[in-house]
């Protein structure tokens, strides 16, 4: 479950807060993005603030792929009821009726032409007759848990006489439904696919018979670096998942996935030799081969 509180501001902007923490995964735009297009403002007129427990709502927390599907939901929740109230003190502005009037790029126009802004329905809203703050807080859980798809492909080359494995490119399609913000899903993609590459090929802590750890340095423990990385090719196959926010689900995890299988089918299509332990290190590789 997550939750989402939205307020209108005197000048027609709005102030956002929700449990969800953003861990690098670029949650806080997200979020603020399903909010501006709910209210149709543009971004820089919500103003989030996002996982301060003393004054932001509750929210399960940042795992299981969840916090677009399950704070997103929230927070378009949130921001539906804040569009109504919008929509019914500018019905009363207007001296019209809600259903004849449409919010439309931070204005409300009615039939006959007339239009107000959300600066003057804000004032309004607290400063005339029947004052009443514009502000509502939703929560939002799912018994459905669409998981996203990926399809994972390894260009690699194998020295036979090494074992050392070179990886070419790597690139994953990606459907998670509607991509809230492509940029950083891709990036999404491309970072997880770095990570599960060190996981893949160089990444191991081994241990002496005493259990005593012989990788003490994090130069020793081979993490790839920016000049060391394939090239890397990220694509989001497009779909609408009904049950998210403007179809959206997750990317999440998923990048982490398919690069290990990958590679090592890619090793045995050119060398014939099928690696069932990771790392894929160039000792491993080379045994194997020597077995054939």
């Amino acid at each position: 479950m997550g939750a989402a509180s939205i307020k209108m501001n005197d000048d027609g902007s709005f102030n956002v807060l929700v449990g969800a923490t953003d861990l690098g995964t670029g949650s806080d735009t997200v979020l603020a993005q399903i909010a501006a297009e709910t209210l149709d403002v543009p971004l820089e007129d919500i103003l989030i603030y996002s996982s301060d427990t003393d004054f932001t709502p509750f929210d399960t927390g940042a795992y299981a792929s969840s916090t677009t599907f399950i704070s997103g939901g929230a927070v378009q929740k949130a921001a539906l009821k804040v569009r109504e109230q919008i929509l019914q003190r500018a019905a009363l502005m207007l001296n019209t009726t809600p259903d004849d009037i449409t919010l439309h790029d931070q204005h409300v126009y009615a039939t006959d032409g007339h239009s107000v802004n959300l600066a003057e329905i804000a004032l309004h809203s607290l400063h005339t007759k029947d004052q009443q703050q514009i502000m509502a807080t939703a929560s939002h859980m799912s018994l459905d848990s669409p998981p996203p798809f990926g399809a994972q492909y390894a260009d690699v080359e194998v020295d036979t006489h090494t074992g050392q494995i070179t990886v070419k490119k790597l690139v994953m399609a990606v459907d998670c439904g509607t991509a809230i913000n492509p940029i950083t899903a891709q990036g999404q993609i491309e970072g997880g696919m770095a990570q599960a590459l060190g996981y893949a090929v160089s990444e191991e802590m081994p241990y002496d018979e005493h259990g005593r750890l012989l990788v003490t340095r994090f130069g020793d423990y081979r993490i790839f670096q920016a000049d060391e990385m394939p090239e890397l090719e990220s694509i989001l196959v497009p779909s609408y998942e009904p049950s998210g926010p403007y179809g959206a689900k997750a990317v999440a995890e998923i990048p982490m996935v398919g690069v290990a299988p990958a590679i090592a089918n890619a090793v045995h299509d050119a060398v014939t030799v099928r690696i069932r332990e990771l790392p894929m290190t160039p000792e491993r590789i080379w045994t194997v081969i020597q077995q054939k």
